[in-house]
């Protein structure tokens, strides 16, 4: 954790680059080992996002990355999950997911970790080669099903390939590791606190308010935002998790959700 409060207008954002492939590999790489330490009996462990198990959780972490790494996969996948969105409250991303996990559900915990061991990195390379010009489109984000309120309408695909995604991949490490029991193997101010600053900068970008917020942890660090405001204290794992909408929000600024 940083001493030094920083004024969240100068977080550098994650922008595409070395940095953004930097980041994406890490996530896969620490989920990766944490899994191999994973006892069997911990993968049938329920997780917060019902109702997965953490087996659940690679699978659908294996069919997201199937679709990260082929533009043929992405789209039958998509093409599903607009079809079946009304058996997810209308949330095509939800009917998406389901499909990834049913895609994979005869894989036993060793075969899940080779396919994603496998195929993780040709989902970050693909995902980090897509053309420039293509991260302008805007896309919707489904209300309804697990899309918890405050969350933003709409996204760019260069905000989901450069860093949502990796965020994805970094807060299923974290429902992995309390549905277990088990703390993170790895977290670091260079990669673990690096998407932690990203997160609050658009976090306060969204609200607009002043605040001073302290986030203990080797992910943490202090952050302001203009002059007065509310004095904010959390870890910053948990903060996150917050954020996410995986947990009440105490205090109405944390109502603002944002993306993983």
């Amino acid at each position: 954790m940083t001493n030094a409060t920083i004024a969240v207008g100068y977080v550098a954002r994650i922008q595409p680059g070395p940095e953004a492939r930097r980041l994406a590999d890490a996530m896969y790489d620490r989920l990766l080992a944490e899994l191999e330490a994973l006892p069997e009996e911990a993968w049938g462990a329920e997780t917060v996002c019902a109702p997965w198990t953490v087996a659940d959780i690679v699978r659908h972490l294996v069919g997201a990355a199937k679709g990260h790494a082929s533009m043929r996969e992405m789209a039958r996948q998509a093409r599903h999950g607009k079809k079946h969105s009304a058996e997810h409250d209308g949330n095509d991303m939800d009917a998406m997911n389901a499909l990834q996990v049913a895609d994979h559900a005869a894989l036993a915990p060793p075969e899940l970790l080779d396919a994603l061991r496998s195929i993780a990195p040709r989902a970050v390379a693909k995902r980090m080669s897509r053309p420039r010009f293509l991260h302008r489109i805007r896309l919707p984000n489904a209300p309804g099903g697990s899309t918890a309120s405050g969350m933003p309408a709409a996204l760019t695909l260069g905000q989901l390939l450069t860093v949502i995604l990796t965020r994805d991949v970094f807060l299923h490490r974290l429902d992995i590791a309390r549905a277990t029991g088990r703390a993170l193997g790895s977290i670091d101010a260079d990669h673990e606190g690096r998407l932690v600053a990203d997160v609050i900068a658009e976090w306060a970008e969204r609200h607009g308010q002043p605040f001073r917020l302290t986030l203990s942890g080797p992910a943490g660090g202090s952050f302001r935002a203009g002059d007065g405001g509310p004095e904010l204290s959390f870890d910053a794992l948990e903060f996150c998790w917050l954020l996410s909408g995986r947990g009440e929000a105490p205090h109405p600024l944390v109502e603002t959700r944002v993306l993983f």
